[in-house]
């Protein structure tokens, strides 16, 4: 295996040990983005002369944490004291901050370089950027962790950093091949990250496996844990939740999820049918609606002073909410309160479920970023989920299969998730 397709883990095991150095980390990253940035467009801003500087210093220092000396991508909607945030935006062109996020920060302080930032779509919503698809250049990455997601597809870094406030982690996850994992709504501080639908914005990780994604949750919860020691070792009943909007998957979708159901199955895991109430099939609309109230007055400044710079699609739904009545809003956040207890107490028959990630394989073209249908109500719900690569369309486009756990229960749903690699045959290398 070569460098640069090692995991986070991987890397950062390496740098422990003593094997590799931070420098030979970035080299291989710098490589790599050297080679395939000009067809992918990945990132935002990226100079690899900072880069291999940050990893020089980093190696004549004493080890700061569990990511000392690996190199991450940043969502370019997150601030960064010495690179731009740009947000996707010509609004932001050129912006600094003062100041790290509290993610970035808190990743620095357990040793990680940052790479540099990764294309978004414009604030997080559906304008795409440049980025192209590195499983196939004539189709989206799917969005809004476009960037990320792409690059840690494509090898030129281990791990990503991303947010969802719909689909955001797991469809673009699903559509590269990758792991796209959303925390639980509120499970990190969002400071320094623009601020799309506060009920919401979740942060989340690409990765090429797992492990990576537990191994960055742990450090950046400031938690010490053996990847052994967090396996999960009791029986496990897995629900296979085709949600209301399973109509709305294609064939190849279907195929996938249910095989993986099977696979689950043949591995020694408990699987049945999980239908969910009735009442559910609203909160996709709730979502919709909340969203769109929230976004109205998270981007006023930017609709009342730069409207001409803003996407058509992105004033529609900012329109959509400055005319809608509190009365909506107040409905469906009431609503969506009452589905999360309803889930709780609906959920105590499996340990986590299984859903489809995307309508099914990215779409064609670049023009827009897919439908964020089949995550919009998890999101919702706030419940922690990832998506795992799950199978092929029938044009060889990677098909995600998502796994739901409870709220709060991320570790549960993580330590799961890697049994679930296992029994798709994609777990990987965790040492180089």
């Amino acid at each position: 295996m070569k460098i640069h397709e090692l995991g986070l883990y991987a890397m950062a095991n390496a740098v422990r040990m003593g094997r590799l150095r931070s420098v030979d980390l970035v080299e291989a990253c710098v490589q790599r983005i050297a080679e395939r940035e000009p067809q992918v467009h990945a990132w935002a801003w990226f100079d690899p002369e900072v880069a291999l500087a940050a990893a020089r210093v980093l190696d004549q220092r004493a080890p700061m944490g569990p990511l000392h000396g690996v190199p991450i991508a940043v969502k370019d909607i997150m601030d960064t004291a010495d690179m731009p945030t740009q947000c996707g935006s010509p609004i932001y062109k050129g912006r600094r901050s003062a100041w790290d996020a509290s993610c970035v920060a808190l990743a620095r302080r357990c040793g990680a370089l940052v790479l540099g930032k990764t294309v978004t779509t414009e604030f997080a919503y559906f304008a795409p950027g440049a980025t192209a698809n590195p499983r196939n250049l004539l189709h989206t990455p799917g969005g809004s962790s476009s960037g990320s997601a792409a690059a840690v597809a494509d090898g030129m870094v281990p791990l990503g950093l991303g947010t969802q406030t719909a689909a955001s982690v797991t469809r673009p996850a699903s559509f590269c091949g990758v792991v796209g994992y959303k925390a639980s709504h509120a499970d990190f501080s969002l400071a320094g990250i623009k601020s799309f639908a506060a009920s919401f914005d979740s942060l989340g990780t690409l990765s090429r496996g797992v492990a990576d994604a537990q191994w960055m949750r742990w450090a950046l919860m400031g938690e010490t844990h053996s990847l052994q020691d967090m396996l999960w070792r009791d029986a496990l009943r897995v629900g296979l939740c085709r949600t209301p909007s399973w109509d709305q998957a294609d064939s190849d979708c279907q195929r996938v999820i249910e095989s993986a159901a099977q696979q689950l199955a043949a591995a020694g895991m408990a699987v049945s049918d999980a239908t969910l109430p009735p009442a559910f099939d609203a909160l996709v609309q709730h979502h919709k609606t909340i969203m769109a109230w929230e976004a109205a007055r998270s981007l006023a400044h930017e609709y009342d002073n730069h409207r001409a710079l803003l996407s058509p699609q992105l004033c529609q739904l900012l329109e959509d909410g400055l005319a809608m009545d509190r009365s909506a809003y107040l409905d469906a956040q009431h609503a969506a309160v009452s589905a999360r207890a309803a889930l709780d107490a609906w959920m105590r028959s499996w340990d986590v479920l299984v859903a489809p990630s995307a309508m099914g394989a990215a779409p064609l073209g670049l023009h827009a970023t897919g439908d964020p249908l089949f995550s919009r109500m998890w999101t919702l719900l706030g419940v922690p989920s990832i998506t795992l690569p799950g199978g092929t369309a029938t044009n060889g486009l990677p098909i995600g299969v998502q796994l739901v756990g409870r709220l709060g229960q991320d570790e549960t749903l993580l330590s799961i998730a890697r049994l679930a690699e296992r029994a798709f045959g994609i777990e990987p290398a965790l040492h180089e």
